[in-house]
C-alpha cells in the first residue's frame, strides 16, 4: 500500500509540530510501506519572504520571486527529513526540480506539465519515507517556478495521480463544511463530498481546498481525504 500525505504550513509551523508528525508518520509506516509526504513551508515563512522582497523593491521580477518564495519549502523538507532520520525512520528529500516537477505557465502561477517519478519509486522500493517540497516545479528554461494559491495541494494530488494512489490532506480545519464553521453556527461538515461539489464549493470562495488540486484529482480520480493535522481520522473525503 501507498499514500501520498500532504501538511499546510500551520500544520509544520513549528519544530515541535514537525517531531510530533515525524513520529506519527514513523507509526503510520508500520501499516502503509510507501509514503510520499508533501510539505508547505513553515508558518507564516512565504508572508515574511514577500514582505522582504517588497521591501527592497515595489515590484520585484517575477522570476525572483519564485526563486525566493520556493526557500521555505526547502527548509521545511530537510527538517521533516531530519526528524524522521532523527528517530530512525529513514527518509529522504528533494525539491520539484530535483524529482523534474515540469511547469508551463508564467512565473507565480505555473501550472504542472508531467512529473518523473523515477526517484520516487526507487527510494520507496528502499523502504524510504520521500519528502517533496509542496509548490514548485522547474520550466523548461530550468527556472524555479511557484503553482500559485494553494500549490502545495496541487503537488501532492498530482503525485498521489502519478502514483496511482490516495491522497490525504492535512490542515488546521477537520474537514469540509457547509459553509465556513468560524462563521456560522450552521456549518455542517461533509463526511463524504463529490469532485463536482468540491469544486463548486472552491469556486464559491471555499479555501479549505485550491480548485485546481481538486481539478487534477478529479481528472485523475484520486481518493482525497482533508481532515486536522494529527487529528482524528474523522474528516472528508472526495471521490467521485
Amino acid at each position: 500500500m501507498r499514500l501520498v500525505l500532504k501538511y499546510g504550513g500551520t500544520s509544520v509551523g513549528s519544530l515541535e509540530k514537525i517531531k510530533k508528525i515525524a513520529e506519527y508518520i514513523k507509526g503510520l509506516k508500520d501499516k502503509v510501506n510507501e509514503i510520499v509526504v508533501v510539505v508547505s513551508a513553515m508558518g507564516k515563512t512565504t508572508d515574511i519572504l514577500l514582505e522582504k522582497a517588497r521591501a527592497l523593491c515595489g515590484e520585484p521580477s517575477k522570476r525572483e520571486l519564485d526563486m525566493l518564495m520556493t526557500v521555505g519549502e526547502q527548509e521545511s523538507i530537510a527538517l521533516m527529513s531530519i526528524a524522521l532520520n532523527g528517530i530512525g525512520c529513514s527518509a529522504v528529500s528533494y525539491l520539484g526540480s530535483q524529482i523534474k516537477i515540469e511547469t508551463e505557465g508564467p512565473y507565480g502561477d505555473s501550472q504542472i506539465k508531467e512529473i518523473n517519478i523515477e526517484k520516487i519509486e526507487n527510494d520507496l522500493a528502499q523502504n524510504k519515507v520521500v519528502i517533496v517540497a509542496g509548490f514548485q516545479g522547474v520550466n523548461s528554461e530550468g527556472d524555479i517556478t511557484t503553482l500559485g494559491r494553494g500549490g502545495s495541494d496541487t503537488t501532492a494530488v498530482a503525485l498521489a495521480g502519478k502514483l496511482k494512489c490516495q491522497c490525504k490532506i492535512y490542515t488546521d480545519v477537520d474537514g469540509v463544511y457547509t459553509e465556513d464553521p468560524r462563521k456560522s453556527k450552521n456549518a455542517q461538515k461533509y463526511k463524504e463530498i463529490s469532485y463536482n461539489q468540491m469544486e463548486k464549493l472552491s469556486r464559491e470562495g471555499a479555501q479549505v481546498m485550491e480548485l485546481r488540486a481538486v481539478q487534477i484529482g478529479h481528472k485523475y480520480k484520486v481518493p482525497i481525504f482533508i481532515g486536522k493535522s494529527l487529528g482524528s481520522e474523522e474528516g472528508t473525503y472526495i471521490s467521485e
